[in-house]
């Protein structure tokens, strides 16, 4: 198939007013125009004769990428072999991956292994169908098109690049190591009985064993382990609307992660619960950092959804399964204050056993139209609108407060760092 370039097309196009002109000039030559498009034909023919081949060339393609890490799709071409002219690359891909600049790219000649960057937006699995392929011959007048099957399948998983590159840091200022002297002197499980010196709170003093040692004798605790942390996770409808290019669940799954790594790590264990209409995923509660994986393949399950969230179906079903107090974080957003008022009902009845955090990421677009200078109508329609739903989520924080209900509102870049201080606070506090 000979498709012609825009020059080509130009070329053409230029012929009619260069015969309008010669029959207008030169009326005993007007046939001469004729001869114009047979021409052109004849040098698109040849253009295309002339192209060239394609070299062999290989995909390279990850088969595992975490949602929002760019997608590097690598193009390795024979060696010896001289890359067409003008060569330009494209691939068909699916809709989780978007392009990071442009689907297509021209292809230098004494370039080996140009590549395309992709953005995953999705979790799951997404295929590299096609590459496609196109040149054009010496003169630029015809394009060569040239389609290979690919057929790579990419995992789309949960993003972990918060654990490895900030659990060490945040973990390392902490207060609860491996050894129990360090575990000295916190928490509320007893360590053992040391001699008081000043300083120490008075409260400490066991007065009957200082009567038995006839020493003045002092309780020292330690930071108690093996609490339950849970990860409530919405995947309702309105979880799923981007924030910075991501949806919000995957915002909350990173975050949950990040925490469930460092409570793994102090000896804490840890379960996933993911619900919208109805629960959709439950795990029993481990322990050990080894268990990280399974915590992160199950995360990975909790699929997007469109429904509306149930609450009191979802935390009434987790209030069930729990058989001893623990830390429920029930990642969510709200949006009107019908839906809040269920959400709020159904939270209040953990509080009796458990303790309960919600965490919500704070909503920059709303802020920034509220704040936006007004140019015109539609403009101070957009902020008082805003406004007003800033001032209904503000409300439901500050009742969700007042109930006695721990709420972390953060920014999407730094809510898994602001929820593993929260929960080390928590810890420190003796609250779990």
């Amino acid at each position: 198939m000979i498709i012609p370039t825009r020059r080509a097309v130009l070329l053409m196009a230029a012929g009619a007013p260069l015969a309008l002109l010669l029959a207008v000039f030169f009326p005993a030559l007007w046939f001469a125009g004729l001869v114009w498009v047979p021409a052109v034909v004849t040098l698109i023919l040849a253009d295309r004769l002339f192209s060239g081949r394609l070299p062999d060339l290989r995909v390279e393609c990850p088969g595992v990428i975490q949602v929002g890490e760019p997608l590097i799709v690598g193009v390795a071409f024979a060696p010896g072999r001289a890359v067409p002219r003008g060569l330009e690359i494209a691939l068909s891909t699916g809709p989780k991956l978007e392009p990071a600049v442009d689907n297509r790219m021209a292809v230098g000649a004494d370039e080996e292994r140009p590549s395309l960057a992709f953005i995953p937006v999705r979790r799951g699995t997404e295929a590299v169908e096609r590459l496609w392929a196109r040149w054009a011959g010496p003169m630029g007048l015809a394009w060569r098109i040239r389609g290979l099957a690919v057929d790579r399948q990419v995992m789309i998983v949960p993003d972990i690049r918060p654990v490895r590159e900030k659990a060490p840091l945040l973990l390392r200022d902490a207060q609860m190591g491996e050894m129990a002297r360090i575990d000295r002197g916190e928490g509320s499980e007893f360590e053992s009985l040391t001699e008081w010196q000043s300083g120490m709170e008075r409260r400490a003093i066991d007065w009957n064993q200082s009567a038995r040692h006839m020493t003045l004798l002092a309780r020292e605790y330690r930071i108690e382990r093996n609490n339950q942390i849970v990860f409530a996770i919405d995947s309702g409808r309105v979880m799923c609307e981007p924030v910075a290019g991501l949806p919000r669940v995957d915002r909350a799954i990173s975050a949950a992660l990040l925490a469930a790594y460092s409570a793994l790590k102090l000896g804490d264990r840890v379960s996933l619960f993911g619900f919208d209409s109805r629960p959709r995923i439950s795990s029993g509660a481990v322990s050990g950092t080894r268990a990280f994986t399974q915590v992160q393949r199950l995360a990975a399950q909790l699929d997007y959804s469109t429904a509306e969230t149930n609450f009191t179906l979802a935390l009434a079903t987790l209030s069930g399964d729990l058989n001893r107090r623990s830390m429920i974080i029930i990642f969510t957003e709200f949006t009107d204050q019908t839906g809040a008022e269920l959400m709020i009902r159904a939270a209040s009845s953990l509080m009796a056993r458990h303790l309960v955090l919600f965490v919500v990421l704070s909503d920059d677009e709303l802020e920034e139209m509220a704040a936006a200078e007004p140019e015109s109508v539609d403009h101070v329609s957009r902020a008082v609108i805003a406004a007003a739903m800033l001032r209904e989520r503000r409300l439901v924080i500050s009742r969700l407060k007042h109930v006695g209900i721990h709420v972390l509102e953060a920014r999407h870049d730094a809510v898994g760092t602001a929820l593993v201080r929260q929960y080390l606070d928590f810890k420190r506090r003796n609250l779990l």
